[in-house]
């Protein structure tokens, strides 16, 4: 049997077909740094011609943000490692920032002679793009959620603020209870004046009456001089009682004359003075259960339940984890001047397994955990908080049957969320019926009543 003829090197001329029918950009440099080649894509990419880039150091073309301090090329021809989708930032000639992905390697001839080394760049700028136009879809006043009971909640929001009528906000902690209060002050008449929040379940009795309500001079022996209380900063815009529920009976009933006859006292006054105060409270109980347990008044409830906004906690919204994941990213790296690129499938998938008792606030902090671990690209499993990293010894077929398990999870939460009506969840999913009906018996899933 014949073998095939094997071809000497590629000549110049016939690798640079090859690298200019490439969608990524590369260009090669040798032992001093200076461009030996450079495909058509980076001409695109970083606006700069073939023949100016030629001989020239590939900082001077390149001008990325990492050239000074974190050359990637350079990394990789001191170690001998290449890198591999590190997201930096060039700067082109017209003043454009685009953001990009490299990765490096040493380039060797057939004898294994280092000549240089070579660099591949992938632009970013349509994801960039893509992500920005997501999370702007998803966004409602620094609110961010595709779940479709807080997409009916950003739907009711205009006009709950607009009404001026007392708000009642119940979810659990860290589901942004505080967020939904600025966005109501924020759209609604009183934007101009202040939004003052004070957390009732922060301060001893004694120490929150003076708060809300201030004191004069002298109604008690420390109190030299007036002191406004939060009803007064609020005069005019929004005042944020953040657990509520925790307020003491007897402190229960000064709220309820206040909200009944927009006046209050201030401890050693002998004058009511008016409260132009919009109110909005905040539990992380249900307000009507305390009542039912007799620890919260029923006519208190009843002023404040006006209109009552629930806030699902995170584990009712895990479609939510990886926009969230990818804001707390952005966020970060503004705050740290860093370039971590995201979380690998592999994180994002403990990170949607996860329970989250803290909800959003624990993500927070779990990505945050994260960046002082992760030095660069990606954040993989080992920069996670230790509570959060599954055993080392787990089989390799795991991963498919978490990823299985977490699909059931998934598919399980969107039909109780529509109350087991398949056409609304297929609907959701953007997917047919029959689709999801194989679905729902593949994973095993049991439909009530069936």
């Amino acid at each position: 049997m014949t073998k095939p003829a094997t071809s000497a090197l590629l000549n110049p001329e016939e690798m640079a077909t090859i690298l200019d029918s490439v969608a990524d950009g590369v260009f090669t440099v040798d032992a001093r740094f200076r461009i030996t080649s450079f495909n058509r894509a980076a001409e695109e990419i970083t606006g700069v011609a073939r023949d100016e880039a030629f001989g020239r150091p590939c900082c001077e073309v390149f001008r990325a943000s990492i050239c000074e301090a974190q050359c990637a090329l350079k990394e990789t021809l001191e170690t001998g490692r290449s890198v591999v989708n590190r997201p930096v930032f060039i700067l082109r000639p017209d003043g454009e920032r685009v953001p990009i992905s490299i990765s490096t390697a040493v380039l060797k001839n057939r004898q294994g002679t280092v000549l240089g080394g070579v660099e591949t760049f992938r632009d970013l700028r349509l994801v960039e793009q893509l992500r920005a136009e997501i999370s702007q879809r998803y966004t409602f006043a620094d609110i961010l959620s595709k779940n479709p009971v807080m997409q009916r909640l950003f739907g009711i929001l205009p006009a709950v603020a607009e009404s001026g009528s007392t708000v009642l906000i119940e979810g659990d902690s860290g589901t942004g209870k505080e967020l939904i209060a600025r966005a109501i002050h924020s759209l609604s008449p009183r934007r101009d004046k202040p939004l003052i929040a004070v957390s009732c379940g922060a301060l001893p009795d004694t120490l929150l009456e003076s708060e809300l309500f201030g004191y004069k001079a002298g109604a008690f022996t420390d109190a030299r001089k007036d002191k406004p209380g939060r009803f007064a900063l609020a005069e005019g815009g929004t005042l944020f009682l953040d657990e509520i529920g925790d307020v003491s009976p007897a402190l229960q009933v000064r709220l309820l004359r206040v909200l009944e006859e927009k006046t209050y006292e201030p401890l050693g006054a002998t004058e009511p003075l008016q409260a132009d105060v919009r109110i909005v409270a905040a539990s992380n109980k249900r307000l009507a259960d305390l009542v039912k347990a007799g620890t919260f008044r029923q006519d208190l409830f009843y002023r404040i339940n006006v209109v009552t906004l629930r806030l699902p906690p995170l584990r009712e919204r895990r479609e939510d984890i990886p926009l969230l994941v990818d804001h707390f990213i952005a966020r970060f790296n503004r705050l740290r001047g860093r370039d971590v690129s995201g979380v690998s499938p592999e994180t994002l998938q403990i990170l949607i397994n996860h329970d989250y008792p803290g909800n959003v606030r624990e993500l927070e902090h779990i990505i945050e955990h994260a960046f002082i671990l992760c030095l660069g690209g990606m954040i993989q499993r080992e920069h996670l908080p230790e509570t959060l990293r599954p055993a080392e010894t787990v089989p390799k077929r795991a991963g498919t049957e978490n990823l299985r398990a977490l699909e059931a999870r998934f598919l399980e939460d969107a039909l109780r969320r529509h109350a087991w009506n398949r056409a609304a969840v297929a609907k959701e999913l953007g997917i047919h019926k029959t689709t999801l009906w194989r679905k729902i018996k593949q994973l095993g899933l049991s439909l009530p009543g069936r």
